[in-house]
């Protein structure tokens, strides 16, 4: 069992897809076939399960999977630690948040201080974050929903109250606050399953007994003002967007009357992890600049 083989393991487990797999590692597909077959021969066990051309995890896969990562990880923490103390240039670092807007202020302030340090961003949801983390593709996470886990770090930046986000001349638009239930034939504009707007309606309407209508989802949260605005429906926004927004906001704001309404954003990193000098400085700043949005 070689160190090639495992990455050949865990980019097919990635994608469930051998092509796929191969594209991102730049090889021909049918070496990347053949060190899989040739791997399971060696642990004498199917790490997939195979449906004609169709390829699928299965458990002893996902088993093996989750420590192969561990063990690259730690290899790839290895190599960037020596690789620091050989003073090998200014390094790297790479972030996976759910929306990346929010970033643009800590990145920089970064820039200014750690001028030539590459930087790498993910969009990701959280159950893709997690992953990111234990194969140490990112060096942190930036997450709305809870992340939490013995083998992760985590530091609560700031809870912003969400707020329900109306177009102009709604009929709610007027009013100061309202209740879940009075929702309930509302359509509205969120993101897709997965993301923490949608978490969040999700639960808020569960606890009512109700099912939102979603007539419109997608992936990047700070497009919902705009499509609210042009009347698509109604949302669910952080206050801090009506802050950002101010006068220029094509919504109007109405609050909640709904217990546990509020996002809780956290900075989520591998307990084990090796943390260059510039993923510190990033994880300060970060910590600096998003406490910032809170007052």
């Amino acid at each position: 069992m070689d160190l090639l083989s495992l990455r050949y393991f865990q980019a097919v487990a990635r994608h469930q897809h051998i092509s796929r797999a191969a594209e991102e590692l730049r090889v021909a597909q049918p070496s990347v076939s053949r060190t899989i077959i040739r791997l399971e021969s060696e642990l004498g066990i199917p790490l997939f399960d195979r449906r004609g051309r169709r390829i699928r995890l299965n458990e002893h896969g996902a088993a093996f999977l989750r420590r192969v990562e561990r063990a690259l990880a730690e290899l790839d923490d290895a190599r960037r630690e020596m690789s620091d103390a050989a003073g090998a240039g200014p390094g790297r670092i790479a972030v996976a948040a759910e929306t990346l807007p929010q970033l643009a202020g800590t990145l920089a302030a970064f820039r200014m201080h750690r001028p030539g340090v590459r930087v790498r961003l993910f969009q990701a949801p959280v159950d893709s974050m997690r992953r990111h983390l234990r194969s140490a593709e990112v060096d942190f996470a930036l997450a709305s929903q809870p992340l939490a886990g013995p083998e992760l770090c985590s530091l609560e930046l700031f809870r912003d109250e969400v707020l329900l986000a109306v177009p102009p001349g709604h009929p709610l638009a007027d009013r100061g606050c309202v209740t879940v239930a009075e929702l309930a034939d509302e359509e509205f504009v969120s993101t897709r399953t997965g993301h923490w707007q949608r978490a969040l309606l999700e639960r808020l309407f569960a606890h009512e007994g109700l099912t939102p209508q979603v007539v419109c989802e997608g992936d990047e949260a700070a497009a919902t003002p705009e499509l609210i605005g042009a009347g698509l429906g109604i949302g669910l926004m952080p206050a801090v967007a009506r802050r950002t927004l101010g006068e220029r906001s094509p919504v109007a704001w109405v609050r909640l009357d709904a217990a546990d309404c509020h996002r809780t954003l956290t900075l989520v990193w591998r307990r084990d992890a090796y943390l260059s000098p510039a993923a510190l400085d990033f994880r300060r700043l970060a910590t600096e600049q998003l406490m910032l949005q809170e007052s």
